[in-house]
């Protein structure tokens, strides 16, 4: 695969078990814009500034934390 061609493939949704977020990608959902959806669970989002700082995914249990 070309390099430029993996510079602009989508994110594996769940992929990681831990992403880090910032308030530009409020308001959080997850799977995030950019991940792949066709292996996912459906689209909900997290109140990760309600949560502290910190959300869990119920449906696969990614763990996003958000920096400032």
């Amino acid at each position: 695969m070309p390099a430029s061609a993996a510079a602009v493939a989508p994110i594996p949704a769940n992929a990681e078990n831990r992403y880090e977020v910032t308030r530009a990608d409020l308001p959080l959902s997850c799977p995030m814009p950019g991940m792949s959806l066709w292996n996912s669970h459906p689209k909900i989002y997290l109140p990760i500034v309600d949560d502290g700082g910190e959300s869990v995914c119920p449906y696969c249990g990614a763990r996003y934390v958000l920096r400032d």
